[in-house]
């Protein structure tokens, strides 16, 4: 019993990835489903037509059989009736010699040959046993006459049936026929019995012929079918294979044009195509390069001045109690914007730097706890002024995890600022979990939230949800930016969900061990306290970022519905 289950399940298996590979080419092969759909149309159109002259012609031989032999009754029905027309009563003498030679002559005058007509003559409507039923050749016809045409016959009708009987030794389909023949006495039934053999074969003959020709007609339309699909799948599939290496960067890739007919257009059109992809990419990059390149040297040639202005600013800053109250808090403006402008540079420098590909993760050991207390402390001073307390849910123990310590602690100073910008008076939680393949901080803030769709900009490069508000960290509008591309860096996760009135919620993610891959993470993108009403993506949405050179993968989805993300590279 157990083998047979083994050899069940096995079969089951075998049938089951035999009709997925056979699902996966129906679907990837267009060649294959035109020759297919064509072989099929052709085979019932063939096939009805096939059906159709194959019955037409059995028809036909059928009628042409029936037709001579109803010529050849009504002969035999006259003759025979002449030939008993001088008896009054069956009981005169040479009476039954005439019905004996009447069959004979009828039967063609042979009365051993088996292979043709039979001819008998009997009669029902006469006195029992005054005439003996003859049968010329002499063979057992009574089987081959049914009851239903003796009693047909017997009412004076002509009547005719097809039976299957053996004669001769052989089983042959045979054509009865039956007519009443009217004598003085009373009425006498004659019947031709005529082989179809030869009309069988012929039909079979026929038949065979129509299923041959439809069957090449078939594979013929297939071949056809298959022929001019190829012509024009071929230089499809070019087409596809030039746009994947056109897609790869070979962007010297072009079709060969062959001919002038539509798919030559096709191929000089798709070059066409490419060739101006192909400027219009080479002109983005040198555009973007030489952004990159402004930035980064406008970046480093402001070093300078802003050193000389730095100093400067830190001699009248610390001389500012000598001077008036305007010209005191000129000097402290002065210093303030001088840090900010100072910030605005380092950003710039680490996009830049992130722009060209120059970024290096410094990954180590690294210890999360002491990190998470670190960057609270620093931002404490600034929780304090606007009225917000940071509250603090780590684990006791240290959580080891091989991450660039400076890009962490950048990511959350980040987070955390933003999250007491906005916070409106109200505590911040900030949340520290892990389990055996990945590390996550939450960072929680009750203040305004985000509105539907901002999510998708909040990782935005000078994004800011409400332009006329004052910003109290005097942040650059790169943070989030940085701290986004600090978690790709990582191979991680950089998420937000946010609802009107209910706050906002960012999730950094990131592997346990430098280069693996994340596929769930240890907390909850969505807040236990969010309460959405409606449930739905117009109450709350949520950003999902992750690793890989492209923009992330963007999953807006209910609050509460799922804490994992899904991540595409």
């Amino acid at each position: 019993m157990r083998a047979a289950r083994a050899l069940w399940r096995v079969l089951v298996g075998r049938t089951a990835r035999l009709a997925a590979g056979v699902h996966q080419t129906w679907r990837r092969s267009l060649q294959l489903r035109v020759v297919t759909i064509t072989l099929v149309a052709s085979s019932l159109l063939v096939g009805g037509f096939a059906y159709l002259i194959a019955d037409k012609i059995t028809n036909i031989l059928l009628q042409n059989a029936q037709s001579d032999v109803l010529v050849r009754l009504r002969s035999g029905s006259d003759y025979a009736a002449k030939q008993f027309g001088a008896f009054s009563q069956p009981q005169e003498a040479q009476f039954q010699d005439t019905v004996d030679g009447t069959v004979t002559y009828l039967a063609g005058g042979d009365p051993t040959q088996t292979n043709g007509v039979v001819v008998a003559i009997t009669a029902d409507r006469v006195p029992a046993g005054t005439i003996e039923p003859r049968t010329s050749p002499d063979v057992p016809l009574r089987p081959l006459i049914s009851r239903e045409l003796r009693a047909s016959v017997a009412a004076g009708n002509v009547a005719h049936q097809i039976r299957t009987g053996t004669l001769g030794g052989r089983r042959t389909k045979y054509l009865v026929y039956g007519s009443p023949v009217p004598t003085q006495f009373g009425q006498v039934e004659l019947y031709y019995v005529v082989p179809l053999a030869r009309q069988d074969a012929t039909a079979a003959d026929a038949r065979a012929t129509v299923v041959a020709t439809g069957v090449a007609l078939v594979l013929l339309l297939g071949l056809l079918a298959a022929l001019v699909t190829r012509l024009v799948v071929t230089p499809v599939r070019v087409a596809a294979r030039t746009a994947q290496r056109l897609s790869a960067g070979l962007l010297d890739q072009r079709m060969v044009v062959n001919g002038e007919d539509d798919l030559a257009l096709l191929a000089a059109s798709f070059n066409q195509m490419a060739t101006n992809l192909q400027r219009q990419i080479l002109r983005l990059e040198e555009m973007s390069r030489l952004q990159r390149r402004f930035t980064s040297d406008v970046s480093h040639e402001l070093r300078t001045p802003l050193t000389t202005v730095r100093m400067a600013a830190d001699l009248i800053f610390a001389e500012r109690d000598e001077f008036d109250p305007a010209v005191a808090r000129s000097a402290e403006l002065l210093q303030a914007e001088l840090d900010r402008f100072e910030e605005l540079l380092t950003d710039l420098l680490e996009i830049s730097r992130f722009d060209a590909g120059f970024a290096v993760l410094d990954s180590e050991p690294t210890d999360l706890v002491p990190v998470v207390h670190r960057v609270a402390e620093r931002l404490a001073g600034l929780a304090e002024r606007v009225g917000v307390a940071i509250e603090l849910d780590v684990p006791d123990s240290p959580v080891i995890a091989e991450v660039d310590p400076r890009r962490v602690e950048r990511v959350l100073r980040n987070l955390v600022g933003n999250a007491v910008e906005h916070g409106e008076a109200k505590p911040v939680l900030i949340t520290l979990g892990m389990d055996q393949n990945a590390v996550a901080i939450t960072v929680r803030d009750h203040g305004v939230g985000l509105k539907p769709g901002e999510e998708k900009l909040v990782f935005n490069r000078f994004w800011r949800a409400d332009p006329s508000r004052a910003r109290q960290t005097g942040g650059t509008g790169l943070g989030l930016s940085i701290s986004l591309e600090d978690a790709r860096l990582h191979g991680g996760w950089l998420e937000a969900w946010g609802a009107p009135g209910q706050g906002a919620q960012f999730r950094l993610t990131l592997p346990a061990r430098a280069g693996d891959r994340l596929n769930t993470s240890p907390l909850r993108l969505v807040p236990a306290d969010a309460a959405l009403p409606f449930g739905g993506p117009r109450d709350g949405g949520l950003l999902a970022i992750g690793p890989g050179s492209g923009a992330g993968a963007l999953a807006v989805g209910p609050a509460g519905e799922s804490d994992r993300a899904e991540v595409t590279s």
